[in-house]
């Protein structure tokens, strides 16, 4: 058993932030079932959206993150987390984080600020379109120099260990977890008093997303198996524009590009988003997604087109070099013609439910970053504000993990994993047949647009899976492939039943059984937990 003050599930900005901070006070581990730097967090292009400029204000941007939560953002959290945002993203520029600059007519230097959909102002901070990845090396290298953190590499959380399981006679609480070393292949067992799960989201839970492969709900599983509440896990965002190209994998076309004055239109070069939204491309993200579904529907076109070869070609190519060179290399010149696009899962924004401080209802156990469910993005996400939160929300929960260190009044000594007569599985062919299965049907049945009678086939399918899986879970050893299914099929179901009880169409949510709002019974957060 090895003991730490803190321990860490996810190496993005939350979880690598929050060690940041925890490491000035005690021993921080961080737990990465890849290397250190594969993170849902290196994969943001756009940016972080922040109040800095004069002709902007907090007042603006709680509106803006309002609108597009649908009227279930909790006011308080986006209050904090709108506000305490300046702060935050200071403290990331001391670390050595550069944001892109521009000169003024006065000849001063001052932020380059983006626009992207939602947004009344320009305040989206950038680093071109790579802007996730430069934040990951900064917060990395930040983190190599610190000798209080311990980087567990290749090791993937297994389950969450609480004393109610272990039998103790006190108040349920987290109190450490096992964790599976890829590598050897043996589990090992890591006791804390604060466990921090900052594992990302579970994009990979559908065929098409925009999030790479870690993206499997490690986290909401786990914590929904520990006994915690989870939230709004209907609400799964769709980005507008992921490539649409049989080689390229998982390729997202930043939301900025339609901020710089990108268009979309169809086949024929016809633009169709005024008919959905007087704010056109600048709609916010499921308005713009419903929209290209409907017209991929009525054309029976396999993609829709994002122009913006109408802006000067050095523009473009010094704005977003990173998807002008990809592009190219497939053979489309984004200066010359549009590209093709399609909308693909890129979001949670339900998650394991927090309070403003990151804390779960489960004694020990916090959550930071998309994983958490905390209040802001209600019913959808504004763009660019996933960042910001998680910036915020690892500093938020630090200062109440540290202050309130959860010490038991008994020492609890952690059981070692017991692996049973278990036989290694040969059968690799079992475990992505039904990951293909769970994402074919999230697609087609849970999708962008949904009604009851898919819902509840995909409920019934999802069962079986999980028995099905579960029963592979108790038979062979483990490894990382079997426990990402496990995950991916425990979170596809909560998915599942919390669209289920939602009998009206909010924000990402949208069924053509309850086309409305229903705000007498609907105006609220969904909350299930196990029983």
């Amino acid at each position: 058993m090895k003991t730490f003050d803190h321990v860490v599930v996810g190496s993005g900005i939350a979880g690598l932030n929050y060690a940041l901070k925890a490491a000035e006070k005690g021993k921080v581990a961080i737990v990465t079932k890849k290397s250190r730097a594969d993170s849902n967090t290196a994969w943001a292009q756009g940016g972080i959206a922040c109040v800095t400029s004069s002709e902007d204000s907090i007042a603006l941007h709680m509106r803006d993150t309002m609108v597009a939560g649908d009227g279930l953002c909790n006011e308080e959290v986006v209050r904090s987390i709108v506000g305490e945002g300046p702060e935050r993203i200071a403290d990331l520029i001391g670390l050595g984080m550069n944001f892109d600059e521009r000169m003024t007519p006065e000849g001063k230097r001052e932020p380059d600020l983006g626009r992207e959909g939602g947004h009344s102002k320009r305040r989206i901070l950038h680093a071109k379109d790579a802007t996730g990845f430069e934040i990951e090396k900064t917060l990395l290298t930040a983190v190599a120099t610190h000798s209080n953190i311990s980087v567990f590499e290749h090791h993937m959380a297994v389950d969450l260990i609480t004393t109610g399981k272990l039998g103790y006679a006190m108040q349920d609480s987290c109190v450490g977890l096992y964790v599976l070393d890829e590598e050897s292949g043996e589990v090992e067992t890591l006791r804390s008093d604060v466990t921090v799960l900052a594992t990302g989201g579970c994009g990979r839970v559908y065929l098409y997303t925009t999030n790479p492969d870690i993206a499997t709900g490690d986290g909401v599983a786990m914590a929904w198996r520990a006994g915690a509440a989870i939230s709004n896990m209907e609400f799964m965002q769709f980005h507008p524009t992921c490539l649409y190209h049989p080689k390229a994998k998982s390729f997202l076309i930043t939301e900025a590009v339609r901020g710089e004055g990108g268009v979309l239109v169809d086949g024929n070069g016809r633009r169709f988003m005024e008919k959905y939204d007087k704010r056109m491309e600048l709609a916010p993200r499921d308005i713009v997604a419903r929209a290209i579904d409907a017209e991929m529907k009525r054309t029976g076109m396999p993609c829709v087109y994002l122009d913006i070869s109408h802006k000067p070609a050095d523009f473009v190519r010094e704005r977003f070099p990173t998807i002008y060179e990809t592009c190219l290399g497939l053979g489309i010149d984004i200066t010359r013609r549009p590209i093709p696009v399609v909308p693909a899962a890129h979001y949670q924004c339900g998650g394991v439910k927090t309070d403003l401080n990151g804390e779960t209802t489960l004694r020990g156990l916090y959550a930071v970053g998309e994983v958490a469910c905390t209040g802001l993005h209600g019913a959808n996400r504004l763009a660019s504000n996933s960042l910001l939160e998680a910036l915020v929300m690892a500093q938020r929960a630090e200062t109440k993990a540290s202050r309130n260190h959860h010490r038991q009044g008994t020492e609890i000594m952690l059981p070692e994993w017991r692996p049973g007569k278990v036989q290694d599985l040969d059968e690799l062919v079992v475990i992505y047949h039904n990951w293909d299965e769970i994402r074919r049907l999230m697609w087609d049945y849970v999708g962008i647009v949904r009604t009851e009678k898919r819902l509840q086939r995909a409920a019934t399918r999802l069962r079986n899976l999980q028995n099905e899986i579960q029963e592979f879970y108790w038979n062979f050893k483990i490894t990382n492939d079997l426990l990402e299914l496990r995950n991916l099929a425990t979170t596809a179901s909560l998915i599942v039943d919390c669209a289920i009880s939602r009998k009206e169409s909010r924000g990402l949510h949208y069924t053509l059984d309850y086309p409305g709002h229903d705000d007498a019974k609907f105006l609220r957060d969904t909350v299930i937990r196990r029983v």
